[in-house]
């Protein structure tokens, strides 16, 4: 018996789950959708919340610095708006048409025998938009996206798990609307004795929030796919193997270091390297709010 379980220890695959950042992760920096998808959320700052026009390039950096968006610093600094309607401002006039197709990436996909789950902070819309644009909305199970860790619909949260996502909401120290946390002047004056206020959206790089993907995917096992530095450190301290996109130098925390994602198999070859098979227990279909296919 014990023979038969170290044998069937050394057949288990490495991974049970590979996780996937969406944006400039499945498609390169270069088609422009991260520079435009910035200049919209500067546009929604000075339209929607009356921000001052120059102050909004280092408010930009401070919330994304510190709270992993900008919309997550923007909740927390006090700025109170509904979350639909800043996705659609900023990710409805994105150059979409700079997407397109890649039959490469698909099959390459498709040939990974592993369970794969889309991991990102946008919003359920602008996710399914980009996998289509690019071909791709059959390739994984499910998205974990904005919605799934930020739900305001309890119709999606099953009894156990309401308890926790109100625990991880209800860290929020936030202020009200009308009092605004100066965020730039807490850095050009710092006071050793005033922590930054907390932010109510549950996002990347925060480990909860990985952490949280991570159960609704049923996850044991995982290889985590992303372009951010940040991303890929707070991944490896919640004891993920790590794959930074976008570059050829390996950083601290990052287990692989691929150019492209087009480049994974000559890459983690290993990958490749295993037959998944029913008795090896698969934790069946990934339990995430958003189907691709819906």
């Amino acid at each position: 018996m014990e023979y038969e379980n170290r044998f069937r220890q050394a057949q288990r695959p490495k991974y049970d789950c590979l996780l996937f950042d969406l944006d400039d992760t499945l498609y390169p920096l270069s088609t422009g959708i991260a520079a435009a998808c910035l200049q919209n959320i500067k546009d929604y700052m000075v339209e929607k919340l009356g921000i001052e026009p120059s102050k909004i390039a280092d408010l930009c950096n401070l919330l994304y610095k510190n709270y992993g968006t900008t919309m997550a610093g923007l909740r927390a600094i006090g700025y109170e708006f509904d979350y639909d309607e800043y996705h659609s401002f900023v990710h409805g006039r994105l150059p979409y048409d700079n997407l397109k197709p890649d039959p490469v990436l698909r099959s390459l996909l498709l040939s990974l025998p592993y369970r794969k789950v889309i991991f990102t902070n946008a919003d359920k819309i602008h996710s399914v938009e980009v996998l289509k644009r690019l071909g791709l909305e059959d390739c994984f199970e499910g998205i974990i996206c904005f919605e799934t860790l930020n739900p305001t619909n309890k119709n999606f949260v099953s009894a156990d798990e309401d308890d926790e996502l109100e625990f991880l909401g209800s860290n929020s120290t936030a202020p009200s609307g009308s009092e605004i946390f100066d965020i730039i002047g807490h850095f050009l004056q710092p006071n050793p004795g005033m922590e930054l206020p907390k932010t109510p959206i549950i996002c990347k790089p925060s480990e909860a929030a990985i952490e949280r993907a991570l159960k609704i995917a049923g996850a044991q096992r995982t290889l985590f796919f992303e372009d951010s530095v940040r991303n890929i450190q707070a991944g490896k301290r919640v004891g993920l193997d790590t794959v930074l996109i976008g570059t050829s130098q390996r950083v601290k925390g990052a287990d692989y270091a691929l150019e492209s994602i087009h480049n994974l198999r000559e890459g983690i070859p290993e990958l490749w390297n295993v037959e998944i098979k029913s008795e090896m227990g698969y934790a069946g279909k990934v339990a995430v709010e958003t189907s691709v296919t819906a």
